[in-house]
């Protein structure tokens, strides 16, 4: 079964080279595009794709409003923040509004593709390096939040370890090494983490981490 995806962006030839590359896939098929927050949320409603990759700055409704939107719907898609810039403040917000992770508008071609199957696939997406240095930057520049203290007072000493090393950009792999435990078992912990703290995904995971202080900047 293809991969459906919507492009979200206000800028029409950024749309056709991103088609150009999905389309050439064989297993991922655009089915459908739009030039802003407004227009997206007809598109994404009308067609059901499985991903939309979302511009964030366009006229009208941006891509954060439309993230939140497009998140807030019943069996949702997957959301791709594109970024001009790694360190744009706009997509810390994208990814607190619900996106799965974010790619840099000159990402490879190669790339762009892989991270369409990835988030398809229920992990976030983004380099792990850059995730956690984009977190870390506005994290440690942002007034602190109050410690979600009683929300990690849900979780076991187990759970809290993992929620560490997913702050910490490990992967389940590596995760389960360092445990000493199946990749599994740290699936199943990671979903209840999820559950328990109310979390989308492996991203707000990594946020919330920075801001109970489980990792430092």
């Amino acid at each position: 079964m293809s991969i459906r995806v919507v492009l979200v962006d206000d800028q029409a030839l950024v749309r056709t080279g991103f088609r150009m590359i999905l389309d050439e896939t064989g297993d991922i098929d655009v089915v459908g595009e739009a030039g802003d927050g407004a227009a997206a949320l007809d598109v994404v409603a009308r067609v059901k794709p499985d991903v939309v990759l979302m511009d964030i700055r366009m006229p009208g409704v941006d891509g954060i409003e439309a993230t939140r939107r497009v998140r807030a719907l019943p069996a949702p898609p997957k959301v791709l923040i594109l970024t001009t810039f790694d360190l744009d403040e706009y997509v810390f917000s994208g990814l607190r509004a619900g996106a799965n992770g974010f790619l840099l508008k000159d990402t490879l071609a190669v790339d762009l593709v892989a991270a369409v199957r990835v988030v398809v696939s229920g992990e976030a997406v983004a380099a792990p390096t850059v995730t956690r240095r984009l977190i870390a930057h506005f994290v440690s520049s942002a007034p602190p939040p109050p410690r979600p203290t009683g929300r990690l007072a849900a979780l076991t000493p187990r759970e809290l370890e993992v929620l560490t090393l997913i702050a910490l950009g490990r992967s389940n792999a590596e995760i389960a090494l360092e445990l000493h435990l199946s990749e599994g078992t740290v699936k199943t912990h990671i979903g209840r983490i999820l559950s328990k703290l109310g979390l989308r995904d492996r991203v707000q995971a990594v946020i919330l981490g920075y801001e109970a202080g489980l990792v430092r900047p």
